[in-house]
């Protein structure tokens, strides 16, 4: 079967007011984020099997237990996506028997190595073209609850910062990063418009916040539509419409 790519989609639900700044989410909003998160799981449980052989009883899934477990104990560790997985190696580590030195040790060498895959690769330029043309008329900057390194993926040079939750910042639906972003911004919550694909991180969480926003909802993101239950001012299914829309 040959795949087509769905016509140019704009529906306005609600009429846009003047704005002054655009932020992006960046997790499949600007790029397909799951290969990326996928091949990085691999690689560091990889290479925990291999320094660590006792990890090798554990499966991927078993892993992941363990870290909502450590949500149950540490309840901050939800809103900081690093140091929750350190703190899922560490004790686990702890818990195959290895000493405090190997753990810490260990759970470094695997962080270290997550990030380097998890961030390997650039975005597309037909995506940085568009956000190029969108920063000579608005400021850009970016609300993600990821940990992408923004540098290496080539978006530093497009948009003026870049939050990330953690360190006391809650992860969005939460308002805490829009907030943060329009004061440094200096501009109130409503000359805010925020565009992401994911209909409460994104959507919910920028009018929650008093902010403007837009869903991107592009094939790959159909599996929200019938989760959407707070309508954007706008949506859209492919970002280059921003420059006709805008």
């Amino acid at each position: 079967m040959t795949y087509q790519q769905p016509a140019a989609s704009i529906t306005q639900y609600q009429r846009l007011q003047p704005f002054k700044a655009i932020s992006f989410d960046l997790d499949d909003t600007l790029y397909n984020n799951l290969p990326y998160v996928t091949h990085a799981s691999e690689q560091l449980f990889a290479l925990m099997n291999i320094h660590f052989p006792a990890t090798t009883a554990w499966s991927a899934a078993q892993w992941q237990q363990l870290k909502h477990h450590l949500f149950t104990l540490r309840p901050e560790l939800v809103h900081d996506t690093t140091a929750a997985r350190y703190a899922m190696l560490h004790q686990g580590l702890l818990q195959f028997g290895y000493s405090e030195i190997q753990a810490s040790q260990g759970a470094q060498m695997g962080m270290d190595c997550f990030h380097h895959h998890r961030s390997d690769f650039t975005v597309a330029p037909e995506v940085l073209a568009v956000l190029n043309k969108l920063g000579q008329r608005y400021p850009l900057v970016g609300i993600t609850n990821g940990n992408v390194d923004a540098k290496r993926i080539g978006l530093s040079d497009v948009m003026k910062f870049i939050l990330h939750p953690g360190h006391g910042v809650k992860m969005k639906p939460h308002s805490d990063m829009f907030t943060l972003a329009c004061r440094q911004l200096a501009i109130e919550p409503l000359q805010l418009l925020h565009i992401g694909d994911h209909p409460s991180s994104d959507i919910a969480g920028a009018k929650m916040a008093g902010c403007q926003s837009m869903w991107l909802n592009p094939c790959m993101q159909q599996r929200y539509k019938k989760a959407q239950t707070v309508l954007p001012h706008v949506e859209i299914n492919q970002l280059d419409l921003l420059l006709e829309f805008l």
